[in-house]
């Protein structure tokens, strides 16, 4: 019982920092390099300590690694308002990843729409 309790609220804090930094970024992030970002995942480890943050955009004229070295950049800052509004004995430490999973639906769509499926055969008894 105590396991899952523990993953209960693990998933309940990275839920929490999910919408705290997607509003953050909304909201309080001035950079214009920044627009348009979107929370799409957090994960957190065990012990609260680090937060994998995933995040991706629209935009495909987006510098992908100059957006994740800005996010780093910005670190700090993230923090400290992440820990205004969390109640937490330490904020974790975030790292920030490019979520991918955006391009792979799109990439086996596009192998969808190119498969050439005959229409199914009515089968006579």
């Amino acid at each position: 019982m105590y396991k899952s309790m523990s993953k209960i609220r693990r998933q309940r804090v990275a839920d929490q920092i999910q919408v705290i930094i997607s509003e953050l970024f909304l909201r309080e992030l001035s950079d214009p390099r920044l627009t348009g970002l979107s929370v799409t995942d957090v994960a957190i480890d065990r012990e609260l300590q680090y937060a994998d943050v995933y995040v991706n955009t629209w935009d495909r004229e987006i510098d992908r690694d100059k957006t994740i070295l800005l996010l780093e950049k910005a670190t700090g800052f993230l923090r400290y308002q992440l820990g205004q509004r969390i109640r937490l004995r330490t904020v974790p430490n975030l790292h920030f990843h490019w979520d991918t999973l955006l391009e792979q639906a799109e990439a086996v769509d596009s192998i969808f729409d190119t498969l050439d499926i005959p229409p199914e055969e009515p089968i006579d008894n």
